[in-house]
């Protein structure tokens, strides 16, 4: 029973059911405009283009003014505005089931399409609810007076006669009973606009591939400074913890030594710094970093900071390196300073051989070092590497070669 009574009052008492019920008698306030301007010119209209006793025919008068109504309301919804409100207005009160994606501006024909045919079915739909609701309640309230006045439905002059009495104390009944499948009406309708709403003012082909190439673009700017944090101040991170590893132990023995690990570990915390505040930058829109990056003509305080940290470094350095373009000047120095970060790391204080090669199509970087440990396996610093690599063209190799732990660059000009 309980059951029973939940079904037939439910959505009399939801509010959700109102404010379905609010959006559905927008429709119909949105057809008046529509309206009153047909009342105005379709008679005319008609004729100028018929004979007058056709063109005063109430079918063809009716007939012609729906279309004109239709084709009026279809033309005003291609605005791309109309799908911005009908889309904020649906989601407001149609409920959570409206795609929040109605609410976004979408200027493609498909989208203009999908909003032309949402908001005739609003309209019509809105119409005819927003008829029955000024008609419903008028005959609900004059339903209870009915037996005593035997007169029903008074709308202007018209009215419909009733018998007095007993006879007539159905009406009553079947005016409540029309305000609740009112009601029902109302819901179902709602319902039905909302699953509707994920069909027409959802997201369109264009608009997922938008969101993708958004979310694509999103990600590889986060990838991108992954690899600024990991190349510039993991670079730093590993000097500063091998060099003041060694300089406790030697502090007493070697002095100056450790003034020289003190050196170089204060070196790179500068430039680690720096290298954070650039990448802050690019994080706060409203504040840009001012620090320039590192490029190819910065690679003598490299090996000066991998010097002072006790890792040798034999070059071999050939071609126009100042002429390079900056993106891939700026690329091959993070591939370099990953890689010497990676001997001293792995190797300790090994010679390191580096190769710089600049040809008139190509950039060649070549760096190896002796292999004193256990075999490296790719990790987030070859990795990004390699997609410094892959993001110019060009193409890296990265593996053990006879004792040698050898990394090969080649990105082309």
């Amino acid at each position: 029973m309980a059951g029973v009574f939940s079904a037939v009052f439910g959505p009399v008492g939801r509010k959700l059911t109102y404010r379905r019920w609010t959006y559905l008698v927008l429709g119909a306030t949105l057809i008046v405009p529509f309206t009153l301007a047909a009342f105005v010119a379709v008679p005319p209209v008609l004729r100028l283009l018929l004979p007058i006793d056709t063109a005063e025919q109430p079918l063809v008068v009716v007939v012609t003014m729906t279309v004109a109504i239709l084709a009026w309301a279809a033309g005003t919804s291609f605005i791309p505005a109309v799908r911005v409100v009908e889309g904020t207005a649906a989601r407001e009160l149609l409920g959570a089931g409206v795609p929040v994606q109605a609410s976004m501006r979408a200027n493609n024909l498909e989208a203009r399409w999908k909003t032309c045919q949402w908001f005739l079915i609003h309209i019509i739909i809105g119409t005819a609810i927003g008829g029955f609701t000024l008609y419903v309640p008028i005959a609900l309230l004059q339903s209870f007076v009915a037996p005593f006045t035997g007169e029903w439905l008074l709308i202007g002059n018209a009215h419909l006669r009733v018998p007095t009495g007993w006879q007539s104390a159905w009406i009553p009944v079947a005016a409540i009973v029309s305000t609740i499948v009112l009601v029902h009406v109302v819901n179902m309708a709602g319902v039905g606009l909302t699953r509707l709403s994920q069909v027409l003012l959802g997201p369109t082909p264009a608009d997922h591939l938008a969101q993708l190439k958004h979310r694509a673009e999103q990600l590889a700017e986060r990838n991108r400074l992954a690899r600024e944090l990991h190349d510039s101040v993991g670079h730093a991170l590993s000097v500063v913890t091998i060099q003041a590893t060694a300089a406790g132990r030697v502090l007493e023995n070697d002095p100056q030594f450790a003034k020289r690990a003190l050196s170089a570990i204060e070196e790179a915390a500068r430039d680690a710094l720096a290298d954070l505040d650039h990448v802050l930058g690019l994080l706060r829109e409203d504040a840009p970093g001012t620090h320039p990056q590192h490029t190819l003509a910065d690679l003598d305080d490299l090996l000066g900071t991998m010097r002072l940290a006790g890792v040798t470094v034999d070059t071999e350095i050939t071609g126009d390196l100042p002429g390079l373009p900056f993106v891939v000047s700026t690329e091959a120095y993070r591939i370099v300073q990953e890689c010497l970060t990676n001997a001293l790391k792995h190797a300790g204080k090994v010679t390191v051989t580096l190769m710089v090669k600049a040809n008139h199509d190509a950039l060649e970087v070549e760096v190896a070092n002796p292999m004193t440990g256990q075999p490296r396996h790719g990790g987030r610093g070859i990795a990004g590497m390699r997609e410094r690599a892959t993001v110019l063209r060009g193409q890296i190799e990265a593996g053990p070669d006879n004792g040698f732990w050898r990394v090969k660059a080649r990105i082309p000009l």
